[in-house]
């Protein structure tokens, strides 16, 4: 089984830092290989991979302002599209332009949509699903216009998420700094219940930044630390008594939750989106819907058990589940 991986072209794969499309693409990429698939991963040239690297692209346009970020997509996916006969199938990480090649080739093509963001991306989508086979992250995420080949969860690699059996007095949020992700919800909570927040992510919407989280951060009780990746955001992640997901969006997925869990901190999340299909309510955290319920949960938070988290997750969410949930996939589609 020959194996094009089509990344996307935003960061490096795996990213840095923040870079969640790219991070998964790496994941399901590396255990793949390991299960000895042959794959070529078309990423940027500055990519890591024990697959076979190839591309064009020489780095992530958000992190060199000399790539033009239409410019090179397009190149990028022409580069694979013009050797699609080469493999037996095309898995698109990249989103919808690759559609537009899918009427030209032969070789089978699955895409994994990681978040269906608004109806008015489905003119890529809804004239290819005889074409393309389309994966979702969650059911929750699934569009009922469009026909799927499967729902496949995120997987991680549980053993570079260390259990810590006892946590921390500090709440935490990780994530992208927008409204949709909920910091101001979090630093609330934190402030009424008198805990330390530390805040970890990339800042996507300046301006709610500065209205809505820097007046609060004080570097005391609450502290932004902006984007952290290796064993800073591990320990970020295990060192916690709780992260504070309260969403203002239907998440499709949200990997900050399930790495969380993996090293035993509990989640406060709004019941929206993927949520419920993540997180087992009143077991590996709790989900709510006002402010109210957010703050009786994080009173409760230290009754549920970390080791039962971390279980949930090796249970669930494992980086082995997932290459072999798409291992199937391929084969069902390759047999056809």
């Amino acid at each position: 089984m020959k194996i094009a991986m089509l990344a996307p072209i935003a960061w490096r794969t795996p990213p840095r830092g923040y870079g969640p499309w790219e991070l998964v693409t790496s994941l399901l990429t590396e255990a793949l290989v390991a299960r000895g698939v042959d794959v070529t991963l078309f990423a940027t040239l500055d990519s890591l991979t024990g697959a076979t690297l190839d591309g064009v692209v020489p780095a992530a346009y958000s992190e060199d302002p000399a790539i033009d970020a239409k410019v090179w997509e397009y190149r990028h996916l022409s580069h694979l599209f013009a050797q699609a006969d080469r493999f037996d199938l095309i898995h698109n990480q990249a989103d919808f332009p690759a559609h537009a090649f899918a009427p030209l080739i032969d070789t089978p093509m699955v895409t994994t949509i990681h978040g269906f963001s608004s109806d008015r991306i489905l003119p890529m989508y809804a004239p290819y699903q005889d074409r393309v086979h389309f994966v979702a992250i969650s059911a929750a995420d699934r569009h009922p216009a469009l026909r799927y080949a499967a729902t496949i969860h995120h997987g991680i690699p549980i053993a570079d998420f260390p259990f810590v059996a006892d946590g921390g007095d500090d709440l935490l949020f990780f994530g992208r700094i927008h409204p949709d992700k909920g910091a101001a919800e979090a630093i609330a909570l934190a402030c009424h219940a008198g805990r330390r927040l530390d805040l970890y992510g990339l800042v996507q919407d300046q301006g709610y930044y500065e209205t809505r989280v820097a007046p609060a951060v004080d570097g005391g009780a609450i502290a932004f630390h902006g984007v952290v990746g290796g064993t800073q955001r591990t320990h970020a992640l295990g060192h916690a008594h709780a992260l504070l997901h309260l969403i203002n969006f239907d998440e499709p997925f949200g990997l900050s939750v399930i790495e969380a869990m993996a090293c035993g901190t509990p989640v406060i999340a709004s019941r929206r989106g993927s949520m419920p299909e993540l997180i087992e309510h009143g077991v590996t955290g709790f989900l709510v819907e006002t402010p109210e319920e957010a703050r009786a949960a994080l009173d409760r938070i230290g009754t549920l058990d970390r080791a039962t988290v971390r279980q949930a997750v090796e249970d669930r969410f494992s980086i082995d589940r997932m290459a072999d949930d798409y291992l199937a996939l391929y084969r069902t589609i390759l047999d056809r």
